[in-house]
């Protein structure tokens, strides 16, 4: 096993606050380069101090071949058990829930042949590593860099201990932890520096398929940085216990950084609907984004993209949708008003209704169904003149295909889209609400683009397969951030799923 330990300098975040329309600029990678893409009126002077490290950074070093990175993150530990705040210290252990967790993890990967395992030096970490390797011969290699985030003074306490004792600190590493100062340093700055410093190191193996095996916060920062977010986004892309992250990095063919390609996020060993928390909070709003299911024709063009029905495959994935929100309460179901949209709804909503008939006492419920027309991407997507993109696959990073008229428009309706799904989750006395909204993936890339305050640059910085649901939590209300749960979940179709690592593309290119 090798070790690899170095210290990264200390870079500076930025203060941004979401999902407001007053935004700093923030930087974009596009399918060109990286650039910075102003968003708003000149910033102040704290603001120019505080703005995103990735301002500063240098682009990501070229890659000869695809490569595809697997972010896990530790199983349960008996601090996580305890409400102790555990940061890079390394006292506890995996818990016999933990260890599960990390065996479950090890199930859903098996089939995988990786060339090398990156792992976190910390115990937790380490023993969920060497789990999940099994019996695999390759490389394991652990790295200090892949270490928890530092919180000096904070670290082995209880919460309410942080609370008491620190006051004004610990209320501001809840509220602006970007911002957050202990022992005169800026942990979450810090780490983001950190990961960047990680990728560097990963992309410049000689491999083509890596498992990580690190933290909470340090695979949010890993997730954020490929991206290239900053560390306002911190706790924005949730990382549970063992779940699952799948990052797709491409070669240019003029080389430079690599295309970018968030395939997956937090595949978790349990359902992703089960908790009512996010980033530790409570939350009683919820978007639930259901990928419609596959097509009868699986050579579609956008021309006839809204005839299409779903063929059995299709149903079967609705069907499974359908079970695993079984549990929830639905609010209501919008959809965009293609065919196999409204299909995919249908099933769904037959399922909510009929669930309260289980029981002894038949009471069916009426779930309220709308179409909203903004959710019909086909019109646009039909307009593009480029012969890159291929509806029936929809490889990850493929929306760089698309003409840039088609994109600001997509873009644009997108947005009406999204405003319409944050009315209808404001509506009513309901105190807690859920929506589900069916549509078709490239839709719901672009609404998750919108949650994340994002611009549409950052389009083909994500995939989604039919059949996937993507989770977006409120835990401030609709007006507030929207936390994103998962994204491209698709433990629930068993069998009929895309394993979660399996590549859908060759191994040259996106």
């Amino acid at each position: 096993m090798i070790s690899l330990t170095q210290a990264p300098p200390l870079l500076h975040g930025r203060l941004h606050h979401l999902p407001t329309k007053r935004r700093n600029p923030f930087t974009v990678r596009s399918s060109s380069s990286l650039q910075e893409i102003d968003k708003s009126s000149p910033q102040t002077a704290e603001h120019r101090e505080l703005r995103s490290e990735l301002y500063a950074s240098v682009p990501f070093p070229p890659i000869k071949a695809a490569k595809r990175v697997v972010l896990v993150r530790h199983g349960q530990s008996t601090w996580n058990e305890e409400g102790r705040i555990q940061g890079s210290s390394n006292f506890s252990v995996l818990t016999k829930k933990g260890e599960a967790q990390a065996d479950t993890s090890r199930q859903m990967l098996i089939d995988d042949s990786f060339d090398v395992c990156f792992s976190s030096p910390l115990i937790r970490s380490k023993r969920t590593a060497e789990i999940i390797w099994g019996t695999r011969k390759e490389e394991m290699i652990t790295d200090s860099d892949l270490r928890e985030i530092d919180l000096y003074s904070f670290q082995g306490l209880l919460k309410h201990e942080g609370k008491a004792k620190f006051g004004p600190a610990y209320r501001q590493w809840q509220v602006d932890a970007a911002n957050f100062n202990i022992d005169g340093h800026y942990p979450v700055r810090e780490l983001w520096a950190r990961a960047r410093n990680c990728w560097t190191k990963i992309l410049a193996h000689e491999s083509k398929s890596v498992l990580v095996v690190a933290h909470n916060a340090v695979n949010q920062a890993l997730v954020a940085t490929a991206i290239g977010l900053g560390t306002e986004y911190f706790r924005i892309l949730l990382q549970s216990n063992c779940g699952v992250s799948v990052l797709d990095f491409a070669p240019r063919p003029e080389g430079g950084s690599p295309y970018i390609c968030l395939n997956r996020l937090n595949q978790t060993p349990s359902s992703p609907i089960v908790s009512g928390s996010a980033g530790g909070r409570k939350t009683s709003k919820r978007i639930i984004l259901v990928c419609q299911g596959s097509l009868q024709d699986t050579e579609a063009s956008f021309s006839n993209l809204a005839d299409q029905q779903m063929n059995m495959l299709g149903v079967i994935q609705a069907q499974k949708t359908a079970e695993l929100l079984l549990d929830l309460k639905v609010s209501a179901i919008v959809s965009g008003p293609n065919n196999a949209c409204a299909e995919t709804a249908t099933i769904i909503s037959r399922v909510q209704e009929a669930a309260d008939c289980l029981g002894a006492d038949c009471i069916p419920r009426y779930v309220e169904m709308k179409k909203i027309q903004d959710l019909d991407v086909a019109e646009i997507l039909q307009q593009s003149t480029k012969d890159t993109v291929d509806v029936s696959s929809l490889h990850p990073g493929w929306s760089n295909g698309l003409d840039d008229g088609v994109i600001s428009k997509l873009w644009a309706q997108s947005g009406r889209a999204w405003c319409s799904l944050l009315t209808e989750l404001s509506d009513g006395s309901e105190e807690e609400k859920i929506i589900v909204a069916v549509a078709h993936p490239t839709a719901h890339i672009a609404l998750m683009g919108h949650c994340l305050n994002l611009a549409k640059e950052w389009l083909g910085s994500f995939h989604l397969d039919a059949g996937s649901i993507s989770v977006l939590d409120f835990p401030d209300g609709p007006t507030g951030r929207g936390i994103i749960r998962c994204i491209n979940y698709t433990a629930h179709l068993g069998r009929w799923s895309i394993p979660i690592t399996r590549s859908t593309v060759d191994d040259e290119s996106f």
